[in-house]
């Protein structure tokens, strides 16, 4: 399924989804495992929560509850994945989040490492959402994404959801 947002020139331009956990049941049918990470999200407060890894399906869906330091928006680089969507949900604090589609990128930094999940590109992102508590920013492997933008430290959850295979 695709998300487009208005007429860029005579483009329409993917974009990635914004929400927040009021509304997060609307995507559930977009990934087999996005009902239960919302579930829990929904009946758990993560913010109370040890900074780390909660298992809620092995490999399969994870979340890294983290506190991380934000950076200027000139240093971060866009991120991408192959294996698994990001779910990032802001807890406190507020962030910002860079977004360009990969068809759209041509400057890798750090080609893909399997291990990790990830590859990093020098591309500008195309467009910026801003964060605040409670919002949740899903980003497919077609999305990428330059997280973790802003001043000081931020609380926020990750959660990783294996792409199904076909």
């Amino acid at each position: 399924m695709q998300f487009y947002t208005t007429f860029v020139g005579t483009k329409r331009e993917r974009i990635m989804i914004l929400t927040n956990i009021e509304n997060c049941s609307r995507y559930e049918s977009l990934h087999p495992l996005f009902k239960q990470l919302f579930d829990y999200v929904r009946t758990h407060e993560l913010l109370n929560m040890p900074i780390g890894r909660i298992e809620l399906d092995g490999d399969n869906l994870f979340i890294n509850n983290s506190e991380p330091e934000c950076v200027p928006q000139e240093e971060q680089k866009l991120e991408v994945h192959k294996v698994y969507t990001d779910v990032h949900i802001l807890l406190e604090g507020k962030e910002r989040i860079g977004w360009a589609s990969t068809e759209e990128l041509s400057q890798i930094t750090t080609p893909y490492d399997e291990e990790g999940d990830y590859m990093f590109y020098g591309d500008v992102p195309l467009s910026w959402v801003d964060l605040t508590p409670g919002q949740i920013f899903i980003a497919y492997p077609e999305d990428a994404h330059a997280p973790i933008v802003g001043k000081g430290k931020i609380r926020k959850a990750i959660a990783k959801l294996k792409i199904p295979k076909r």
